[in-house]
């Protein structure tokens, strides 16, 4: 081998390895794990969860301290990092299973809107929403619908996510779009509530998917 094609040789396998290095911030961390990252740094703008649950006696799963719909709004909020602000009625719904689905009935059939604790004083800073509650006689409980009221979520990226026992989304995303003819829709979520409390992978693969 002469000089010249032993030099260029040589050159060859300097640059390949040059190449195939490791960057110094890989080789530091080298885990196969997902670095988790906040809300702000995978979508634009800042997010609320707004959401109702019903705690006590629940269909299926009997008396619970924390509400199926908080459940899975709290698994958004570790994620994400958005804030929450939980529709809580004025009246109390701390009854038996059985008299409540028919006060449920009673409301909608009334079109009864109950008030609600509480406000969102600074809507304006919030770009997208993500809208929880248990599926009520196919829908929303009527709360939510006295929030819906004062609120406007026109012009808001609304995400919906519902907790149920075979009702899906119901009319949920029907509704809201009737409501809100203005606004943008993302994919929504239904959760049964029997399953909530094992299905923090579940929530987190959507919002995956989502972009968070």
């Amino acid at each position: 081998m002469s000089i010249k094609t032993f030099m260029i040789t040589a050159f060859g396998m300097l640059l390949g390895a040059s190449c195939n290095a490791t960057p110094k911030a890989n080789a530091e961390n080298n885990s196969s794990e997902p670095v988790k990252e906040t809300l702000e740094n995978n979508r634009e703008g800042k997010a609320l969860i707004v959401f109702f649950s019903h705690a006590g006696e629940n269909y299926a799963v009997g008396n619970i301290t924390v509400g199926n719909t908080k459940v899975v709004a709290d698994y958004i909020k570790d994620y994400t990092g958005a804030d929450q602000f939980e529709v809580v009625a004025e009246k109390s719904y701390d009854m038996p299973y059985s008299e409540l689905i028919k006060v449920a009935q009673e409301e909608q059939r009334t079109g009864e809107k109950p008030a609600f604790k509480g406000s969102v004083d600074n809507l304006a800073d919030y770009d997208i929403i993500f809208v929880g509650t248990p599926i009520w006689w196919g829908t929303f409980p009527q709360v939510m619908f006295s929030f819906f009221d004062k609120y406007d979520l026109n012009d808001k990226t609304i995400i919906p996510f519902t907790t149920h026992e075979g009702s899906g989304l119901g009319s949920v995303v029907n509704d809201l779009k009737k409501l809100y003819p203005n606004a943008k829709f993302e994919k929504a979520l239904a959760n049964k509530g029997t399953e909530v409390r094992s299905s923090r992978d579940r929530v987190e693969k959507w919002l995956k998917e989502l972009g968070f």
